[in-house]
C-alpha cells in the first residue's frame, strides 16, 4: 500500500519523526533493516538508539497505521521521504558519514519524480549538495531541482524532555531551490507550528553545527569552572542559582561527569567546503573529554580521605545512561569511568532502572538489585545520572560516601562534583 512519508532510518531521529506523522494522520513507511522486525513486533530495538520511545509508544503507532520495513521497494511510492541515518563516531572520532550514505543510496534506488527528499541526518555543511546530491542523481537518474525536490531540515529532537515536543519546535528548511524549500515547509507545516526558511541547503546544515558547539562549549566551560570552584572552596552549583537570576546575558549550563549523546562536537566545519578549525570547540572537546578522568581522581581522593584506597574499593555507579530517565547508553561517559576504577583495581557495580545488563571491558559489570542496600554495601556510590526514581535523601543517608556530579542531592548531603 502507498505512503504518503517514507522515513529512512529508525532511531533517535527517525522515529519520534514518524510517531510525529502518524499523529498528524500521514500514512507512513519506516525503512530500517536493522529494527524493522522488532518494531514491527512491537519492541524496541535492543541497541537503544530508539530510546526516546517507549514499546507502548511503538504499539500505539503500528495500531495507527504505521508500516517498519526492510524491503526497501516499499520507499518507491511515496510523496516525500526524509532520511534520518545516524552519523555515528568513526575511528578518529569525528562522525561518520556511512550510514547516511548507504541510506541515501538505497532511497535513490527506488526514487521516483516528484517526490521531496529531505534530509535530517546530522552531517558537515556542503555534503548535502556535495556528496549526497550526485548519489541521488546517479542512482535515480533523475534531476535535482527538476525532477525531484531536495532540502535539509537539521533534526531537533530533545529526547525525554515532554516540555519541548515536535510540534512545538520550530523547524529549519533549507532547500537546493526555493520550490525545493517551499515543498519541505508544505510538508512539516503538517507537523509543527513553526517552520524557519534558511537561504540554502548550507545554510540549514550549519544550524545544527552552531547549535550542537554551542551546547558543548557551555558545558565545557561549566565543566572548568566546576574543577576551579571545587579548588577554591568554592559551591559551583550555589553560583550557578544565583547566577542564573540575570534575566539576560547568561543561560545556565551545569557540569557533569562528561558530555554524551548523538550530537558530536565538530571542530571542522566540513570535509566538503575549504575549512578552517574551529579552535574553541577544539577545546571544549578536550575539556569535556577530560571530565570522567577528573570524576575518577574525585573518587579516588575522597576514598584516601577516608582511610581507603581505589585497589579493592566497592564502588558503586548510579545511572548509567547519558541522559536522564531514557535507555540511551550513546556516548555515556559511565563507560570511561567504570573503565578506568576498573583499572585502578575497584570492584564496580552499578544501578540504573533502564539498563538491564551493562558491559565494560568486554565483561558484565554487576548490576544491584536492592539499590539501598548496594549502596550501604559500597565504599563510595557516585551518582552519575539523576534518573527520577532515584531519592537522592534517602541514598544520601544510606550511602557510606557518595560522590554527586550532578548537584542533585541535597545541600551538605553528598560531595559534588
Amino acid at each position: 500500500m502507498p505512503a504518503d512519508l517514507a522515513v529512512v532510518g529508525l532511531g533517535h531521529l527517525g522515529l519520534p519523526l514518524a510517531q510525529a506523522a502518524v499523529a498528524a494522520r500521514i500514512a507512513t513507511v519506516g525503512h530500517d533493516p536493522a529494527r524493522a522486525r522488532d518494531l514491527a513486533a512491537g519492541r524496541l530495538p535492543c541497541d537503544g538508539d530508539a530510546a526516546a520511545l517507549t514499546a507502548a509508544d511503538v504499539r500505539r503507532m503500528l495500531a495507527a497505521g504505521f508500516r517498519p520495513t526492510a524491503n526497501p521497494a516499499e520507499l518507491a511510492r511515496v510523496r516525500t521521504a526524509v532520511v534520518c541515518a545516524p552519523t555515528p563516531p568513526g575511528a578518529d572520532g569525528s562522525p561518520s558519514l556511512a550510514p547516511v550514505i548507504e541510506a541515501t543510496r538505497t532511497l535513490a534506488a527506488h526514487l521516483r519524480p516528484h517526490t521531496t527528499v529531505i534530509i535530517e541526518s546530522p552531517v558537515p555543511p556542503g555534503t548535502t549538495e556535495t556528496a549526497l546530491l550526485p548519489l541521488l542523481e546517479e542512482g535515480s537518474g533523475l534531476r535535482a531541482g527538476r525532477d525531484f525536490h531536495l532540502a535539509h531540515a537539521p533534526g531537533r529532537i530533545d529526547a525525554g524532555l515532554r516540555a519541548h515536543p515536535y510540534s512545538a519546535t520550530p523547524k529549519v528548511i533549507g532547500g537546493l531551490t526555493p520550490a525545493c524549500t517551499e515543498s519541505a515547509a508544505t510538508f512539516y507545516g503538517r507537523l509543527t507550528d513553526k517552520v524557519v526558511r534558511a537561504r540554502g541547503l548550507r545554510e540549514a546544515e550549519t544550524v545544527h553545527l552552531l547549535e550542537t558547539n554551542y551546547r558543548h562549549v557551555n558545558i565545557a566551560l561549566v565543566n572548568e569552572m566546576a574543577v576551579l570552584c571545587h579548588d577554591l572552596g568554592v559551591d559551583l552549583w550555589d553560583v550557578i542559582r544565583c547566577a542564573e537570576t540575570k534575566p539576560f546575558g547568561f543561560q545556565a549550563f551545569r557540569p557533569g561527569p562528561g558530555v554524551g549523546g548523538h550530537a558530536l562536537a565538530q571542530d571542522l566545519t566540513s570535509p566538503h567546503l575549504p575549512t578552517r578549525p574551529l579552535r574553541l570547540v577544539e577545546l571544549a572537546r578536550q575539556v569535556n573529554h577530560h571530565m570522567p578522568t577528573y570524576v575518577v581522581q574525585r573518587a579516588a581522593t575522597l576514598l584516601n580521605e577516608h582511610g581507603k584506597s581505589a585497589r579493592g574499593a566497592r564502588v558503586l555507579l548510579l545511572g548509567v545512561t547519558y541522559k536522564p530517565d531514557l535507555a540511551d547508553q550513546q556516548g555515556t561517559p559511565a563507560d570511561e569511568i567504570a573503565t578506568r576504577l576498573m583499572q585502578l583495581g575497584a570492584a564496580v557495580s552499578y544501578h540504573d532502572p533502564y539498563i538491564p545488563s551493562w558491559n565494560v571491558l568486554e565483561r558484565p559489570v554487576p548490576r544491584a538489585d536492592s539499590l539501598y542496600e548496594a549502596a550501604a554495601d559500597a565504599d563510595l556510590t557516585i551518582l552519575l545520572q539523576h534518573h527520577r526514581t532515584y531519592d537522592l535523601q534517602g541514598l544520601a543517608v544510606k550511602a557510606q560516601l557518595l560522590l554527586d556530579t550532578r548537584g542533585a542531592t541535597p545541600a551538605g548531603a553528598a560531595h559534588r562534583l
